[in-house]
């Protein structure tokens, strides 16, 4: 079975919270060679993984990843707090 190809924001949350490519690959376990692999989406995440980077940005993973072009994250929040009735 071919993989979908995802796509994320890693890159985005990464300089918004002025964290290095080594800095996150380190808290989450990988090399940080993967983490510039994430961010080009050329590598898909396990879901193990996916999870470990929801976890370090404090944010649900569908924020993060996407098997469609994502739109921009403040479009994103403002849909996620319409939908809780804020």
């Amino acid at each position: 079975m071919q993989s979908r190809k995802l796509f994320n924001r890693i890159s985005l949350l990464r300089i918004e919270r002025n964290v290095s490519r080594k800095e996150l690959a380190e808290a989450i376990g990988v090399n940080f060679q993967t983490v510039g692999y994430l961010e080009r989406e050329e590598y898909n995440p396990s879901l193990d993984l996916a999870l470990k980077i929801s976890e370090y940005f404090d944010l649900p993973v569908d924020l993060i990843f996407s098997i469609k072009p994502l739109k921009p994250l403040s479009d994103e929040l403002k849909e996620l707090k319409n939908k809780k009735g804020g």
